[in-house]
């Protein structure tokens, strides 16, 4: 729930600029470290989705002919770039790339010029979605999922997974010209030029209400009964839909509710709330809270604030154990570079089970109706996980 500078290799290359919603400044004179070397071998890989159904990934580009880009008016209609994940027969499809080579390039020379890490560190980081494959029988809800600031959409991998392994179509979205990196169908793959230019409160609430136009944008797309975006559209549930967000994008999970009635639940990893739960609430919507422990028991002000004016089903967790990026795919690409972490004692393969538990239990709850007791409070098999009051 705020920004920091992390001391590692990878984590000063993928973190090294504000990811949440209250800035706090580097040290002064901090210069961006240069010559950074990775092992000679590395490979990592995200944990085994924990569902039953095999998982589905397409890619797609959507381009909002109504919308000048928001930070590029120069580049014309707004163009997103959104992989869909969905359950899917298993045996079919070829396995799903992490990331193009040219996004991982730019994100590593961007983070760490001079570095001399391997495009293949990010590039072959080992997935567990089959691209092209055959879809599931039935309708599944949709959830969508927006990354935090700065950062690919990529990094919400595993929990897109695992959320589909479950039986959940997901939208993972990248917010163009708000990240390094976004690799588009004609070759081109777009820089983050918003980075380090948002300055003051109204400037991250004016990105989370651009996010949350994106976010509409894309509901239009892939579920219009009449020629949607993309091809598997069949199998999403219209009636049930939600939304996820790390950092930036958990913060832009409040103005999309309060935006967009199609939107039934949401859920904030992380992200202080730019735009506050105004005192009128939230029509009723659902909203989880999850973040990582501040320090002597801080509570985040907007999340004090929003928190009060939730008027529906609410629940606040704080994971012992984890930093801002737990809640990502970072612990696992740390782990596979063999580089330390100290903010974060909790392993990567525990933090990603505990973030996918709670966000699909969540989901299970509000959008299947099915009963989660993991919910209710405070359980002996995950003893990180606390309730606030």
């Amino acid at each position: 729930m705020t920004r920091f500078r992390a001391p590692t290799v990878l984590a000063a290359l993928l973190l090294t600029l504000p990811l949440s919603a209250a800035a706090v400044p580097p040290a002064a004179g901090a210069q961006p470290t240069s010559s950074v070397s990775a092992p000679a071998v590395v490979r990592g890989e995200l944990p085994h989705p924990s569902g039953p159904f095999a998982v589905g990934q397409d890619v797609l580009e959507l381009i909002d002919q109504n919308r000048p880009d928001p930070w590029v008016p120069s580049a014309g209609p707004r163009r997103l770039m959104v992989s869909m994940y969905y359950p899917a027969k298993a045996g079919t499809g070829s396995p799903a790339a992490y990331m193009t080579p040219a996004a991982a390039r730019m994100l590593l020379d961007t983070k760490l010029p001079g570095n001399t890490i391997p495009t293949t560190a990010l590039t072959e980081t080992r997935t567990w979605a089959a691209s092209g494959a055959r879809p599931a029988p039935g309708r599944h809800p949709l959830v969508l999922l927006s990354p935090g600031f700065t950062l690919p959409r990529t990094t919400l991998t595993g929990l897109a997974e695992d959320l589909s392994s479950h039986g959940y179509v997901v939208a993972l979205i990248d917010h163009t010209y708000e990240n390094t990196g976004t690799t588009f169908p004609d070759g081109s793959t777009l820089p983050c030029v918003m980075c380090g230019q948002l300055r003051s409160p109204q400037d991250w609430a004016g990105l989370d209400r651009s996010r949350a136009r994106d976010v509409s944008f894309l509901v239009d797309q892939v579920t219009a009964r009449s020629h949607p975006a993309w091809r598997y559209s069949r199998t999403i549930d219209r009636a049930r839909i939600g939304m996820a967000g790390h950092s930036a994008g958990g913060a832009a999970t409040v103005p999309a509710l309060l935006a967009d009635r199609r939107i039934r639940a949401g859920a904030d990893l992380d992200g202080t709330m730019d735009v506050p739960v105004p005192p009128t609430g939230l029509g009723g919507k659902p909203f989880l809270m999850i973040g990582h422990p501040l320090p002597n028991g801080a509570e985040d002000p907007s999340w004090s604030e929003s928190w009060a004016h939730l008027d529906g089903w609410k629940r606040w967790l704080t994971v012992a154990g984890t930093n801002h990026a737990s809640f990502t795919d970072f612990p696992a690409l740390l782990d596979a570079l063999g580089l330390p972490d100290p903010d974060r004692s909790l392993s990567a393969s525990r933090a990603l089970h505990l973030t996918g538990a709670y966000v699909t239990a969540f989901f299970d709850l509000h959008l299947k109706g099915s009963p989660r007791p993991l919910l209710t409070g405070p359980t002996p098999e995950n003893p990180e996980v606390g309730f606030h009051p």
